[in-house]
């Protein structure tokens, strides 16, 4: 990895850990960005985290864009031997895939996709070399998901497959983007999977949807009345496929105040899930079975 940094204009600086997402990337560009909050540099006055990135915005009039390269550079220098180790959570996310939703939608929009004749899991499954879509959605669920950062619209987490790279799904997003996707759809894009936390525009190919909300800006969600934004970079998540019963279950009990997702406090350390994936992946999905 080789740190790249680039002004945006004259207040903003970028910095790029690394041109690939990659944990080794977030856990360099979490450390730095860690350090430069708690250096309380005089000037910076908003920093904003990405997968293996981070946005620095400054007062030009309090420090020179010069002058903040180089306290930037010796931050991350000191940054180098960082423990790349996570005080985090494992959290389970139902989804109920192949839902009629999403269907519909993705029916309404085919001309702007790379398959119009299947559906987006016919082709994800397709292009990732699996013989059907529920091999596809079982490999889809089957690991746990890293959430690398959260953003772009309010809450909405990209999270990163737990497993090696040669396992990585890769589905490219929509050839043009769609002007409709519903709330809590279940996408893939790149490496990415994430959730869209409102309705809106989009272009990720849809495999499902949850039932359960990410983000609350009123509040009223029963796990959501302490901060109205569900996810933050590190957490873990489990997906659990759910049936159209089930759905319309926790629907319910969410609207009643009564649904709490199932989620585990759990230590995630990188050196050690580089030397056994599979058992530390199967170390995180059994702390749910105590939540």
């Amino acid at each position: 990895m080789k740190t790249r940094y680039s002004y945006g204009g004259d207040e903003h600086i970028f910095v790029e850990m690394d041109e690939e997402m990659s944990l080794a990337a977030f856990f360099k560009s979490m450390a730095m960005h860690d350090a430069v909050r708690a250096a309380g540099i005089e000037g910076i006055t908003e920093v904003c985290p990405a997968n293996a990135s981070f946005q620095l915005r400054f007062d030009p009039d309090r420090i020179s864009g010069e002058d903040l390269m180089v306290r930037l550079k010796a931050l991350e220098a000191g940054t180098e031997s960082a423990e790349k180790r996570l005080s985090t959570r494992i959290i389970e996310i139902p989804v109920y895939y192949c839902d009629p939703w999403t269907h519909e939608t993705l029916m309404r929009f085919r001309e702007r996709h790379q398959d119009p004749s299947g559906t987006d899991l016919d082709y994800a499954a397709r292009i990732n070399g699996f013989d059907s879509v529920e091999a596809f959605i079982e490999a889809h669920h089957s690991q746990p998901w890293f959430v690398s950062m959260v953003g772009f619209v309010s809450g909405l987490p990209f999270l990163y497959q737990l497993v090696g790279r040669e396992q990585q799904i890769e589905v490219p997003k929509y050839l043009r983007p769609r002007t409709d996707t519903p709330r809590h759809t279940v996408g893939y894009g790149g490496c990415f999977s994430c959730i869209y936390s409102v309705r809106g525009a989009g272009g990720y190919q849809m495999f499902g949807i949850t039932p359960m909300p990410i983000f609350d800006p009123e509040q009223k969600v029963s796990y959501l009345r302490d901060f109205m934004v569900f996810f933050k970079p590190g957490d873990i998540v489990k997906w659990k496929p759910i049936d159209r019963a089930e759905f319309d279950r926790i629907e319910e009990e969410v609207a009643q105040g009564r649904y709490h997702p199932r989620i585990a406090e759990v230590e995630f350390d990188l050196a050690a899930f580089e030397a056994d994936m599979t058992g530390t992946n199967a170390r995180l999905m059994e702390a749910l079975d105590g939540a």
